[in-house]
């Protein structure tokens, strides 16, 4: 990574040009309405809409993209109409909950009079606190904020049709723009005045339930789900939906599927809690970021490998998977390849010429012109190659396989079987320590599954592993916090022992056989199954 930020470096000095590529800052927009800006500046009436464009400033030479891309300029730089957003109008009237966005966005948390929330979210943004202090002032900084212009900023008009027509929960964004005479801001005025936005639900509490959810009983987000699923086997990620869901962002090129960018509808059946995923902040889809020089280096696969572009071809599957791989590996464990192709298949139906139509023609006009039948085209290309993506989508994640369990007691049994096959099932275990039900089966293929990796977490737990093979995939057995039992009656030939048991000493009691590698410490051991380490 040093050697290829070098590199551009020595490329900017060596043109002489750093000091005219990067000579802009983040700026907003500028308003083309002159029915009430220019000479009828202090009219009293509110004007209806206005015509503005989401990121003017970042219009270059064509040396500057040769070097830093044509991205999305143009769309940046076209004139659009938005509605104007009057904060006391919307949904009866809307107040300000709390300033959000991540590292990039300006965005507020609206409420109504009922509790249900909106996002306000900024359509340019500012990257430039990914960099350290010192970098932020300097030509780095600049071409850090200029590469804004490989997003789409209309991104999220697109995909949100494309999942109604597949029956995936979203938002609905639409796009408005916030007058610089606006007080209603308060003393967040000058970060969101004279800009466009797009507006959309946010599903993270009961008051934001409508009837398209059904029989759900709350939102919640992703990190709640995690915490419920890990503290008992009565809670489920609904791993289908969100196979189904990822497919999607895999569609649209949409490589920031982190877990933060996902909301989930709770769902009572019986004594198990169901949840289904809401995919949000669709900020990456449709990017192009390697049609320049300098970008183009960037995003090779020996550096920022997961800033993968929306080509008609798919170039790169594992590069757009980076960023969701926590996520992917705790929620799509049960998946098995017969599933992955039997739903691209039903994406590649469900998104017919007419559907892919549709939801390009939610461009503006005037992008439209620009680029939404190139749009058009690149979806339905990629459309006819999703049955090949999920298989290897799915040869991605069946390297390395999270088989978790929960704080309450279970039972993993695994049996060792010929042709390299490892069947795992997991049992939640009643008062009495007898199996009560199946809460997980998958079999895996040593061909496709390097390593499997049993989590206990809490509860007093046990692993019962079986079964004499030629070949097999290696088990890492985490007991967690309870007192747990590891009998080992396996045998894989070869010289490396294919049993892991890592525990505290206090913890564990392992019957092991010679496949038994014990790795045992003085503390209890705690895995970062839970929660990404921050």
């Amino acid at each position: 990574m040093r050697k290829l930020f070098l590199a551009l470096v020595f490329l900017i000095l060596l043109f002489g040009v750093a000091s005219y590529f990067f000579a802009h800052e983040s700026a907003p927009s500028v308003l083309q309405s002159g029915d009430f800006f220019g000479e009828n500046r202090h009219l009293q009436a509110m004007p209806d809409s206005v015509i503005a464009s989401a990121g003017a400033h970042y219009q270059t030479s064509k040396i500057g993209e040769f070097f830093l891309g044509k991205h999305y300029r143009p769309v940046w730089a076209a004139q659009v109409k938005a509605k104007v957003f009057h904060m006391d109008e919307m949904a009866g009237g809307l107040r300000i909950e709390k300033l959000g966005g991540g590292m990039q966005t300006t965005s507020l948390t609206l409420t109504d009079s009922t509790g249900h929330r909106w996002a306000l979210r900024s359509l340019d943004k500012d990257p430039i606190s990914v960099l350290s202090p010192f970098w932020r002032k300097t030509f780095v900084g600049s071409f850090v904020r200029d590469q804004v212009s490989a997003t789409n900023p209309y991104a999220a008009l697109v995909v949100a049709p494309l999942a109604e027509a597949l029956g995936i929960f979203h938002p609905t964004p639409r796009l408005v723009f916030v007058l610089p005479s606006d007080k209603s801001f308060k003393q967040y005025s000058e970060l969101f005045s004279n800009r466009l936005f797009l507006i959309e639900e946010k599903y993270t509490s009961k008051a934001s339930l409508t009837k398209k959810f059904g029989a759900a009983t709350d939102l919640v987000e992703t990190e709640d789900v995690l915490q419920r699923r890990y503290a008992s086997p009565h809670h489920k990620i609904d791993q289908w939906a969100f196979a189904r869901a990822r497919l999607l962002d895999l569609l649209v090129s949409d490589w920031d599927r982190h877990e933060g960018q996902w909301d989930w509808a709770e769902y009572k059946q019986g004594t198990e809690t169901w949840y289904k995923p809401i995919p949000k902040d669709r900020d990456q889809a449709l990017c192009w970021y390697d049609d320049g020089l300098l970008p183009w280096l960037a995003t090779r696969k020996f550096a920022a490998r997961k800033f993968e572009s929306f080509h008609p071809a798919f170039r790169d599957v594992f590069g757009l998977t980076i960023n969701a791989s926590f996520l992917d590996a705790r929620a799509l464990s049960e998946v098995s390849l017969a599933d992955f192709r039997r739903i691209a298949r039903e994406l590649q139906m469900s998104l017919t010429d007419s559907v892919l139509q549709t939801a390009v023609r939610q461009l503006p006009p005037s992008v439209y012109d620009l680029v939404g039948q190139e749009t058009y085209e690149t979806l339905r290309i990629r459309r006819q190659q999703l049955a090949k993506v999920a298989d290897e989508y799915y040869h991605i994640l069946a390297k390395q396989v999270i088989v978790a369990g929960s704080d309450e007691p279970e039972r993993f049994l695994v049996q060792r079987l010929a042709q390299g096959r490892t069947v795992v099932e997991v049992y939640r275990l009643n008062e009495n320590g007898v199996n009560a039900s199946k809460n997980y089966s998958r079999t895996f293929f040593a061909s496709e599954t390097s390593k499997i990796e049993l989590h206990g977490l809490g509860g007093d737990d046990v692993f019962d592993i079986k079964g004499d093979v030629l070949v097999g995939s290696t088990l890492y057995v985490y007991g967690g916090k309870g007192v747990d039992v590891v009998t080992d009656n396996s045998s894989v030939e070869g010289w490396r022992k294919k049993t892991v048991v890592i525990d505290g000493k206090a913890n564990v009691k392992v019957a092991k056989s010679e496949e038994t590698d014990v790795q045992l410490s003085e503390g209890k051991i705690e895995t970062l199954i839970r929660f990404r380490d921050k």
